[in-house]
């Protein structure tokens, strides 16, 4: 069956609907019965409609791909991404990406790309819900420089950093009374998942120190100082982590 659409069980006809609309009828009914009802504090229909969108965009195997290039499993390594670039729109991307997904983890899935065992040392869900505003708040930033003719999409990015919490409740709620997704992930699937996204985490890893390996490299041979040996061996130490086959050695002058 295509996974953009659906057949509501409940409804007589059995005719094929747009998945879109299951995922808003879902969230909807979570705010009802949750009582964080729509336009209550402000208004927010308009993150309903965000919120309906991207859960949908889960369903689609090519958004999830094209997802991994902007994720990042620590603050460390998105922070070390973005120190590197002044391309307004990929830092955007990047933010806005990272607090979607942190979004979907605790809300939709309860963070399962962390094992059971492992908890104890991962931050809190509190530090993960620090993080996501945090990211949301940057992206809405960057969104206003990138989206300055659609005011729409930076007002989304506000409202759901300042109500970051409260959208979070909504989706747990969702994903136990509509979705259940948790319980229909075995623990060997949460594993290919989780391996799957760290190994794409350490090939872009490798990439960026190849690139920073190459210009100490370049400005080591136009002044080979000590200091640029030293910076030159750290890299090095630090790639053959990732890839202990690498090899590097410095010609002698």
């Amino acid at each position: 069956m295509n996974p953009r659409h659906y057949v509501d069980l409940k409804e007589n006809s059995r005719e094929l609907q747009p998945t879109y609309y299951f995922m808003i009828n879902c969230l909807l009914y979570s705010r009802m019965e949750t009582g964080l009802v729509s336009n209550q504090d402000y208004y927010d229909e308009d993150v309903n409609v965000y919120l309906a969108h991207l859960l949908h965009s889960f369903i689609n195997p090519e958004y999830v791909e094209q997802s991994k290039k902007f994720l990042s499993k620590y603050d460390t390594d998105v922070f070390r991404r973005l120190s590197n670039s002044t391309d307004s729109r990929l830092k955007y991307l990047i933010y806005k990406t990272n607090a979607d997904f942190l979004l979907v983890s605790i809300g939709i899935f309860d963070n399962p790309m962390v094992p059971a065992a492992n908890r104890r040392s991962q931050p809190s869900e509190e530090a993960y819900v620090g993080r996501g505003k945090t990211y949301y708040h940057f992206a809405y930033s960057y969104s206003q420089q990138m989206h300055r003719k659609n005011v729409g999409v930076s007002d989304v990015l506000e409202k759901l950093s300042m109500g970051f919490e409260k959208y979070i409740r909504i989706l747990s709620h969702m994903r136990g009374e509509y979705l259940d997704l948790v319980k229909r992930l075995s623990d060997g699937e949460v594993y290919h998942l989780e391996r799957s996204v760290n190994e794409h985490q350490q090939q872009e890893l490798l990439r960026v120190k190849q690139d920073e390996l190459l210009e100490l490299y370049s400005a080591w041979r136009s002044e080979p100082t000590k200091e640029a040996e030293e910076s030159l061996q750290r890299v090095v130490s630090e790639i053959r982590q990732i890839n202990p086959s690498f090899k590097f050695e410095l010609p002698k002058r």
